[in-house]
């Protein structure tokens, strides 16, 4: 199975992203919700490296955050933009990769990195570099979010599917229907992802295929290379704590 790069991956995806949830709008709002909780008091400066077409960023942003979002493809960010407008609140975005963040130093309250976005870097050096420019880029004592799937359930069963996903237009329309396929490597650590999406075409369904690979990092091993890049107590909370749709590492930057 080819596996495109990430950046192809999510510029393909872009104008049907929302289709992969139910509601993106609630989703949109309940994500802001869990992550808001999760910051303290006040309104933080917040860097969403992963931005994608907003459903975090917007979310924190409609909670009275500062949000800047970025993400590797430019035309994810450039949906998170018209998104964020559409619903008013300020969100400054840029297309950036990252492990090459393009900010000064100590910018930020709080780096979110969620929707399993790090592990589409697959190699333990990549991964490095990327948390060492989230630290760079945060405040001595700022919070870092990053979300991934349950690896550790997932590397004990290697499922070869994900659940189906199905979206159903307000209007009610015909729904749009979303299902993937895994291809574990010989590692047993990484994995091709198909992401089949089916919307209706008058009457008939057409098929849009796209293709992508993961690191599927385990908590332990995550958390690890958190501490070595310079973040004290990382710590892990599950959806059932959080209400996040993801399991949640949380860790604070060190001092320098």
């Amino acid at each position: 199975m080819p596996e495109t790069s990430v950046a192809r991956f999510y510029d393909e995806l872009a104008d049907d992203y929302h289709l992969i949830y139910a509601d993106w709008d609630a989703s949109t709002r309940r994500q802001g919700e869990a992550l808001d909780a999760l910051m303290g008091e006040g309104r933080a400066a917040v860097l969403d490296c992963s931005c994608g077409i907003g459903t975090q960023a917007i979310g924190l942003a409609l909670r009275g955050h500062r949000v800047t979002g970025t993400d590797l493809s430019p035309r994810a960010v450039a949906c998170a933009a018209r998104e964020a407008a559409h619903r008013n609140p300020t969100l400054p975005t840029a297309a950036a990769d990252m492990r090459h963040l393009p900010f000064p130093d100590a910018r930020f309250d709080a780096v979110v990195c969620a929707d399993n976005a790090l592990p589409h870097l697959l190699t333990e050096q990549d991964v490095r570099t990327a948390l060492a420019d989230m630290r760079r880029v945060l405040r001595p004592g700022g919070l870092l979010l990053i979300s991934t799937r349950p690896y550790d359930d997932l590397l004990r069963t290697r499922p070869a599917s994900a659940p189906p996903q199905v979206h159903r237009p307000a209007d009610g329309s015909e729904p749009t229907i979303g299902f993937q396929l895994w291809h574990w490597h010989e590692d047993g650590d990484h994995y091709g992802l198909e992401h089949f999406q089916l919307p209706p075409d008058g009457g008939r369904w057409r098929v849009a295929v796209r293709r992508t690979a993961y690191w599927a990092l385990g908590r332990d091993r995550l958390s690890a290379l958190v501490a070595d890049a310079g973040f004290v107590d990382p710590g892990w909370r599950m959806p059932q704590q959080t209400g996040f749709f993801q399991p949640l590492l949380m860790a604070h930057a060190g001092t320098r």
